[in-house]
Parts: structure tokens; sequence; C-alpha cells
């Protein structure tokens, strides 16, 4: 019996399981023989979600682009297509990405365009059940940045346009569902309304980070998400590497964080390591390990309609994915709030 239950993404009969395997490692941290083993582990286990992106592995470089989405494409040619879900995205401007259709400069129909040709190209498939925008064009703070400002107001492509683009590949059969990356409510509000007016796909879903130590979806976007549904795909519910508590008493210990430290800069706040031992010593409490709170935490949030997770090895993934069933009771839920209430959103 499948322990994993599924859950419904949009407007539609889509639904996906409450657990994702996110493939940012392929290609970097791990060989294209654990990748195929660690895909080939979920699907044993019933998870057939699998999330990439065009810029994959992470951290992004010229030299593995597009790496992780070719791994992927040589596994899924042996797999019945219909059996599993791959989701990808396109990469939006302004993240310096230079080697990505020349930057890209912008989300328009001509890049959207390239890029689910190129991703499909890398598949081996000729649709993807997810399509995300990976990250808004418009000025919006993201990745560790946690204030707006207007005076970093810039011309883009208008979300109208985007939608559209995104709606031409919906009628061509190359693209199931569309969804958005890295959002905020005001962005959700405009694809939906656009939706709505235009006869245009809804987006189904929003890939927003997610764990104890960044729990921002829940200021604005689980009300907006909720009225328009679309749901949340939580990744980074470990919060690289910090949930599991191994930072704690080695800072040194191998990880994406000590291999690359400049990539996790939401995680260099000055709250981030006292809620982590915060964390880890109510997991101990209650004969959890952090992975275990961390991961039944994400999973038992109501809003939260699949848990990306992502492992360097297959041996990591045997650890983590039973750890996303970790039941939590209202007791464990209550000492997390006063947790968060006391280091509320270290890591945003």
């Amino acid at each position: 019996m499948n322990p994993f239950q599924k859950n419904p993404l949009g407007r539609n009969h889509f639904e996906v399981p409450e657990v994702c395997l996110g493939t940012m490692t392929f290609g970097e941290q791990t060989s294209e023989s654990d990748a195929h083993a660690q895909l080939d582990f979920v699907l044993a286990n019933g998870i057939n979600f699998i999330d990439t992106a065009e810029m994959y592995a992470v951290p992004p470089r010229a030299e593995t682009c597009g790496a992780s989405e070719t791994i992927v494409g040589h596994w899924l040619k042996r797999q019945p297509r219909d059996k599993v879900l791959i989701a990808t995205k396109v990469a939006g401007p302004s993240r310096n990405l230079n080697w990505i259709r020349n930057g890209p400069p912008a989300l328009d129909r001509t890049n959207i365009r390239a890029a689910i040709d190129g991703s499909l190209q890398r598949l081996q498939t000729d649709y993807v059940d997810l399509y995300q925008l990976h990250w808004p064009e418009r000025n919006q703070p993201m990745f560790g940045q946690w204030q707006f400002d207007p005076d970093k107001e810039r011309d883009g492509t208008p979300i109208r346009e985007q939608l559209e683009a995104l709606g031409e590949l919906v009628r061509e059969g190359k693209v199931r569902h569309i969804g958005v990356s890295n959002e905020h409510p005001w962005g959700i509000m405009q694809f939906t309304r656009l939706a709505d007016e235009l006869g245009l796909p809804h987006i189904v879903s929003t890939q927003n980070s997610y764990s104890l130590l960044n729990r921002t979806f829940e200021t604005g976007l689980a009300e907006v998400c909720h009225r328009e549904r679309v749901g949340l795909l939580a990744y980074s519910p470990l919060a690289f590497g910090h949930l599991t508590g191994k930072y704690l008493n080695r800072p040194d210990a191998p990880g994406r964080l000590t291999q690359w430290p400049s990539f996790g800069q939401r995680y260099t706040k000055p709250n981030v390591i006292p809620a982590v031992q915060a964390y880890a010593e109510l997991a101990r409490k209650h004969g959890l390990t952090p992975t275990q709170l961390a991961l039944g935490f994400t999973r038992s949030r109501w809003f939260v309609a699949s848990t990306i997770i992502g492992a360097s090895s297959l041996e990591q993934l045997k650890e983590t994915l039973p750890a996303t069933q970790t039941p939590m009771s209202q007791e464990i839920l209550a000492e997390i709030d006063a947790i968060h209430l006391r280091y509320t959103n270290p890591a945003p």
C-alpha cells in the first residue's frame, strides 16, 4: 500500500503525490548512476513526481547547465511516460546566467518557447506535466532578499504576455499544466485575474521556499493561494541541511553550504543558528531526529500540496523519504509555533 497520499493542484483534476523528488544536485553533487538509483527508489516507493529545471545543476554554471534534465531524460526514456509526472522550469532574466539563451533578457514568447524546446529535447519527451516560471521577471525580492525596493523598478515582459506564451504551449500539447515559482501575492493575483479575463490557463502551483526557518508563505500567500486554488510546492524544507542539525556541532560538515558558502545567503542571518538549535532540542524531547521534525512539519501544513526533497546520494534519500511521513501531534505543533514566535522567519 502506498503511504503517500495525492493532493490536487489547481482548479482541474491534476493530482500530485505529497512528496516530490527534486533533482538540482544531479550533474554536480550527484552522479548519473546515483541519480538514476534515486529515481528508481522513489518510483518503487510510490513517488512519481520529479522536479527539475533548465538551469540545473546547482549552483548554476555553464558547464552543468541542463545536466539535471539530461540525466532525468536518460532515465525517463526507460519508463512508461504516462506513469511519471515531470515538472521543469524556464529561467528568468536578471540572475547573471549569461550562458542561458545569452541572458536570457526576458520571459517573453521567444525565450519561453526556446526554453521549453530545449527542455523537451534534454528530457527526451514530447511534453512536460508542469511547466513553471523559475522566478518573476519583475523587480521583486527573492532568494534571501526580504525588502521590496521600488527604486529598482525596470522594464519587463508583462505578465499577460508571459501567460499568453504559456497558453500557446498548453494548446500545442507541449505542456499539460503551468505554474510559477518564488512568487508573491501580487504576482499570483495577476496570473489568476488575467487567466479569468482572457480565458487562458490558470496556474496550478507556486514553488516557494518553505520550512521551519521560513514560513513567510503563511503571511499573505496562504490566503491568496487557497482562494485562487494554487498549490504550494515547498522547496528547501531542510533549509540547505541546516534543519538536519548537522551544522550545529560541526560547521564544516560536508554539504552545499560548506562546498559553496556564498550559495546559501538566506541562511547567514543572525537568528538562524539559535532557531535551528531550538528545533533540534524540541525534536530530541519528542524522540525525533531534527530531519523528522522538519519534514513532518512541512508535510502537515494544509496548504502544502507537495514537499520537494532532494539528496546528494541514495543513502541520504533513504533516510529523508521516510522522514516525510513523521506524524505531528498538536503538542509538537504548538511547541513549534512557540519557537517560531521567538525566532520568526530567520531565513526568509
